[in-house]
């Protein structure tokens, strides 16, 4: 894990890296975006869907062009930015662990709430200081409706092999995982992040891997387990709910359990000397608007944060969406501030226990 950073699930970040990404947005020009606000995302069927939701609506709407970029989250060009004042990009998606550590740093601008508004219609944790949820992404277990005789229930579940034989696709990251594993050990949501925050809970978690270690395949793309389940190769696995969801909405039987599934949320937030924080503050009104959330959910099914989206939605891609009451309920919420101190340690400590056979 880089520097403790939670990884972000998008459904398709640039593949290109970070060199190329860097070399796009600097092909904007310094002159265009002086004029134009320039709004940078995470790049792939996500950015387009945010484009053709809000950035392309917005626009028509202000008569104030912008400018869209892509990045894949490094942060050092937007601490280089807000350090010298030269800022060329206004507002970004960023990960909750970054947003708070720039935050702390002074990378960011506060917003004005007041002025921004709308903030009671929002889900908790959505409206920060320096920024404004974007999206509820989370992380569940999912499997072929159409293959097992009976429906897992649990992560309990998804650890028995006995009861369930065959292959589970797990991330090949700590992060997840151990959540994931003191969960089928019984621990309750609420005691998660207090046990692993202990020597003891950590050894139980690894425990408990060990004993699914043996039938585990590891996915590292996005992309993995989805094709995997499709594929047979795998009986369960854990997955992005947003991966799941498209590929059943074209025609897969996939199921997902939501009890213990765990949800986090991307932000916006502007970076620090931006040359156009009122019409930035504009377009995250804009963005929160409850109707123009539900667009962006038809488009790509990930959680709105606004509470009033759902009652404009049909209730069968309610059903899909991490933020929807029903399934945010019995949801786990990551603990930020939990992995951006630990993280670095948890993950070394993982990547040396998955290397030994």
């Amino acid at each position: 894990m880089r520097h403790s950073r939670v990884p972000h699930p998008n459904l398709a970040r640039p593949s290109f890296g970070v060199l190329a990404g860097l070399a796009l947005v600097s092909t904007l020009g310094v002159a265009q975006a002086a004029d134009n606000m320039v709004v940078v995302g995470y790049g792939g069927a996500g950015q387009k869907a945010l484009s053709d939701a809000f950035f392309k609506p917005f626009a028509k709407a202000s008569g104030a062009p912008l400018t869209e970029g892509e990045y894949n989250g490094e942060m050092a060009r937007i601490k280089v930015m807000s350090d010298t004042g030269s800022v060329d990009w206004d507002l970004v998606e960023i990960e909750a662990p970054d947003l708070a550590r720039g935050c702390d740093e002074g990378m960011f601008e506060r917003l004005d709430w007041q002025r921004i508004g709308g903030a009671d219609q929002l889900i908790a944790d959505a409206a920060h200081e320096c920024g404004s949820a974007a999206m509820v992404w989370s992380v569940a277990l999912a499997y072929d409706a159409g293959k097992l005789a009976a429906a897992p229930t649990s992560w309990a579940d998804f650890w028995d092999v006995q009861r369930f034989p065959g292959k589970r696709g797990l991330r090949k990251r700590a992060v997840y995982n151990l959540e994931f594993a003191l969960l089928a050990d019984g621990v309750k949501r609420e005691d998660v992040y207090k046990l692993l925050a202990t020597p003891a809970g950590v050894e139980r978690a690894f425990a408990k891997l060990d004993q699914l270690k043996p039938h585990i395949q590891w996915w590292e793309a996005g992309a993995q387990p989805v094709q995997w389940l499709a594929a047979g190769d795998v009986t369960m696995t854990s997955v992005y709910s947003g991966r799941i969801a498209a590929a059943h909405q074209e025609g897969n039987n996939f199921a997902v359990v939501w009890p213990d599934s765990l949800y986090g949320m991307d932000y916006w937030a502007i970076i620090k000397g931006s040359k156009h924080v009122d019409r930035a503050q504009q377009l995250i009104a804009f963005i929160n608007k409850a109707e123009n959330q539900a667009d962006y959910v038809k488009r790509i099914p990930y959680g709105p944060v606004n509470q009033q989206t759902f009652d404009r939605l049909d209730p069968q891609l309610t059903g899909w969406l991490p933020s929807s009451p029903q399934n945010m309920a019995q949801a786990l919420p990551m603990d930020v501030e939990f992995w951006t101190d630990h993280g670095e340690d948890l993950e070394q400590r993982f990547n040396a226990w998955a290397a030994k056979k």
